[in-house]
């Protein structure tokens, strides 16, 4: 089957759950055309992604000149549709403004529709009958827009949190009743689209995990010798409560003087935790690795005794089963789809925002024999690699492809 993938900014380092998405689904037979707004490519570190961003059409690129006249051709040869796009587009316009960052307003939304009209010309001239956005943000309204303009039937992965932050003003109720179907990442994730649309929508709902390839995995080395050694791993932004596990280093390391925590990512938040971190005095402490590529998280991973999710939002952290894949107990907050991969078995769930907890299942971790942290991340890669092996989810979202119609 040929279809086309469309990703606001892709490739990026915190999106190769996609590209392993994609790749999967060619392994399955599948012709995969990569549409992106924009490419990420300074910032990129991993061979992996620089390839994939060679193989993605990133329609930005191609400037005003060639974009909007094409788009303009493909309006004009659809006159209906365009109005009936129109008036969707200033209609979603209207909910985001002044809305959440990435909902945008009418003009916003005006950009959206050149945008796809652009893809529904494109995706006509490489006969590709259907769509697959990743977001319910921007991507999936320009999906669904060009399926007005008389393009390809769509469908969006949800991963939140983004889009539970904001639903009325990114319009994810009319994306999903006009979508072929929608996909969540986890049960709790599905249970929020519920929320938003009418049952009648809801068994076109499935819950599709992001996936991970088992096979790059190695059975996992020896746990770290000498103090406990931490590792916390994502984009270095408010959600992701990296701030709440300095709070709560600092309130364990008078008991484990070893304690040591390595925080690998970057982003706005670098020179807050760095001042955090300084101001705590814990600078022999914690160590901030800037981002890192796939095989640089997993080195990071295998020179820890766990990771440490001390997240407020979420989806369903991809860090968790890379984590669990490699061997390593967890310890992460209670939310969202977490507690449906992390167990007593294969780690510690804490509530989220509460530090003395944190800083309590740091304690725990450290006071738990080596043996027992080894039967521990023996489950955890068990549990993982049932649940999250890329090649399987691909094929149900495959047989969705072929399908929309089939119960959840």
């Amino acid at each position: 089957m040929k279809l086309a993938y469309l990703v606001n900014t892709y490739p990026r380092a915190s999106h190769s759950f996609i590209r392993r998405e994609v790749l999967a689904l060619e392994r399955g037979g599948h012709s995969i055309h990569r549409f992106a707004m924009r490419s990420d490519r300074a910032a990129l570190v991993d061979t992996a992604d620089l390839a994939e961003d060679s193989r993605t059409e990133h329609v930005l690129e191609r400037g005003l000149r060639r974009l909007l006249p094409q788009a303009a051709a493909w309006m004009l040869r659809h006159p209906a549709q365009t109005l009936s796009a129109l008036r969707l587009a200033l209609a979603c316009g209207a909910r985001g403004a002044g809305g959440a960052p990435g909902t945008g307003g009418r003009l916003r939304h005006m950009i959206y529709l050149a945008e796809a009209a652009y893809i529904a010309s494109r995706c006509a001239a490489l006969h590709i009958p259907h769509l697959h956005a990743h977001f319910g943000t921007n991507s999936a309204t320009v999906a669904m827009l060009s399926r007005v303009l008389g393009g390809p039937t769509y469908s969006f992965t949800v991963h939140g949190p983004e889009e539970f932050d904001a639903p009325a003003a990114l319009s994810l109720a009319v994306k999903i009743e006009r979508a072929a179907f929608t996909a969540a990442i986890s049960s709790f994730g599905r249970s929020q689209l519920c929320r938003w649309v009418d049952p009648v929508h809801w068994p076109r709902l499935h819950v599709i995990p992001c996936g991970i390839e088992p096979w790059r995995f190695a059975p996992p080395g020896p746990l770290p010798d000498g103090g406990l050694r931490l590792v916390a791993i994502g984009r270095l932004a408010p959600q992701k409560g990296f701030d709440l596990a300095i709070e709560a280093l600092a309130l364990a390391v008078p008991h484990l003087p070893d304690l040591h925590l390595t925080l690998v990512g970057d982003g706005p938040l670098r020179a807050t935790l760095t001042a955090a971190t300084a101001a705590r005095k814990l600078g022999g402490h914690v160590t901030l690795t800037g981002w890192q590529d796939e095989a640089g998280v997993r080195a990071a991973l295998s020179a820890s005794h766990a990771l440490l999710v001390p997240s407020f939002a979420e989806g369903l952290p991809m860090v968790v089963m890379e984590a669990m894949a490699s061997g390593r107990p967890v310890i992460a907050s209670t939310i969202a789809g977490i507690p449906e991969l992390v167990t007593r078995d294969t780690g510690w769930l804490v509530p989220a925002g509460d530090a003395q907890a944190l800083a309590a299942a740091i304690a725990e971790l450290a006071a738990t024999g080596a043996d027992r942290l080894a039967e521990m991340g023996s489950a955890a890669r068990i549990r993982v690699f049932q649940r999250h092996d890329i090649d399987h989810s691909a094929a149900t979202l495959a047989a969705l492809f072929a399908n929309p119609d089939a119960p959840p």
